[in-house]
Formats: C-alpha cells, structure tokens, sequence
C-alpha cells in the first residue's frame, strides 16, 4: 500500500465511530505509527542492505507488539496513553493495510513478513528504490494503466479526507502553530 492509503487507513480506524474526534497531538502521533513500519524497513532493507527486505523487521507483528508496549509504557507514565493508542492503532492498520491485498488474492506465503524472524523473509520481485517505486506509478498513471489497487487507495484517501474535514482537520491547527 502506497504512503496515503496508509495514512487513510489509520485515520478511518482511529476516527470512525468516534463521538469526539482525536485530539490534534494523537492526529499527528497517528499519522506517524500510520508510516512507522516503512520509515523504519525501506531505508534498512533498500539502501543499508542490513535487514532481508522492505517488509520484514517493522513489519513483523512480533516486532510491532514490542514497540508498542515500549511505546505504551513511555506514554503511562506521562499521562498519555491517548497518544499511545494513536501510535498502536497507526502502526497495526499499516500491518493490516499490508496484508490485505495478498489475504484477498490468496497469496497467503506472502504473510509472512507477520511472524519475521520467527518465519523466513519472503523474496520481493521488483525495485527497492523509493524513487524508482514512485517513477514507476507515474509511468502506469500517464500511461492510463491504474491498478485496481490504486484505485481502491484513491477511495479511502477520499473517505478519509472527509471524515478529517467532517471533524474539523484535527492535527492541522497544531502542524499550523509550528515555527
């Protein structure tokens, strides 16, 4: 799943349903657990070669718990556990959202980078290059061969981008306040 159907995803898990929208700091501290497991994989794998892939070492919900419960004691103890399951609920949708795809198309092998180092690394095909990955969307978007997968994210971008504006873009005020 490309960065925004990501951030889409967290936010429609944490905000939907809610009486009270998050607060504008859990917002922000979402957006991050939203991109946690890719800021912290792509670089490792792709330019540092020091982990076997771009899905394996924050993409693994061993991994994932740990940091969370570190993230979650840290935030205990000042009081902030509403931050903390921002975080929680940010980084398990991105798992999720990375799942989905291969859950719906019965490439179950392909799950798992869940129980990494527990369960071997899956082989990718393709470009480990951000650039190169973004390059490539271009091409197949000017070329007018969007997959179904983009137009899926497309969607819950949208959903997403209403449901922030229907609760009054929590997290833009203080992005706003910002030197």
């Amino acid at each position: 799943m490309w960065p925004w159907g990501h951030l889409a995803v967290g936010y429609l898990a944490a905000a939907t349903g809610r009486r009270e929208p998050p607060g504008d700091l859990a917002v922000l501290v979402l957006a991050v657990g939203t991109q946690f497991p890719d800021l912290i994989d792509k670089p490792l794998a792709w330019n540092l070669g020091v982990i076997p892939n771009g899905r394996s070492l924050a993409h693994s919900a061993i991994v994932a718990t740990l940091v969370v419960v570190l993230v979650w004691r840290y935030a205990a103890r000042r009081d902030r556990a509403d931050l903390a399951a921002a975080f929680a609920i940010g980084y398990y949708s991105h798992l999720g959202a990375d799942a989905l795809y291969p859950l719906l198309e019965g490439r179950f092998g392909e799950l798992a980078f869940l129980g990494w180092p527990v369960l071997p690394p899956i082989e990718y095909t393709g470009s480990t290059s951000v650039v190169a990955r973004f390059a490539e969307l271009f091409r197949e978007l000017a070329a007018g061969h969007v997959a179904p997968t983009f137009g899926f994210e497309l969607l819950l971008v949208l959903a997403a981008a209403a449901l922030w504006a229907s609760q009054d873009f929590p997290g833009l005020a203080l992005l706003r306040s910002r030197p």
